[in-house]
């Protein structure tokens, strides 16, 4: 069974998906070519609107996550800015229990990791503070 989805952000700077990789114990892997997923769509299943179903599979970059089975795709924006992410969130490709359903423990952190890159290249001072529920506020300081 798989149940494939484009996760809902956009990528555009690969340091900070890195960055939040290394956030969340999971592995970019530059280069990959190629992510695990169930292989075949089954049943209810459809790729992404837009993605040719013989290319599903295929990406640029890779995200790997300990424990997981399946693996995260970084591909092409379809409009040719910045990348997507692709996945299969079964259950038991084991993502889905290490993301979040709609992996939002990955867009957290990238999020995170973008605005403090975007900060520090303004040349603004960035702190950090996890709240008791998880989120994390990022505070920047443009200076007097």
């Amino acid at each position: 069974m798989s149940y494939v989805a484009e996760i809902q952000i956009k990528i555009r700077d690969l340091a900070a998906l890195a960055a939040a990789c290394r956030r969340i114990d999971a592995e970019f892997c530059e280069g990959q070519t190629t992510f695990a997923w169930y292989g075949r769509f089954v049943g209810d299943s459809t790729p992404p609107a837009g993605r040719n179903p013989r290319d599903y599979g295929q990406c640029t970059h890779a995200i790997r996550v300990p424990g997981a089975r399946y693996e995260v795709g970084v591909v092409q924006a379809l409009d040719g800015d910045g990348w997507d992410l692709l996945w299969d969130s079964y259950d038991a490709g084991g993502l889905a229990g290490k993301l979040g359903a709609k992996a939002e423990r990955l867009v957290q952190a990238y999020g995170v990791e973008a605005a403090r890159a975007e900060a520090l290249r303004s040349g603004w001072a960035c702190t950090e503070e996890r709240q008791p529920d998880g989120t994390v506020l990022l505070h920047v300081n443009a200076g007097a």
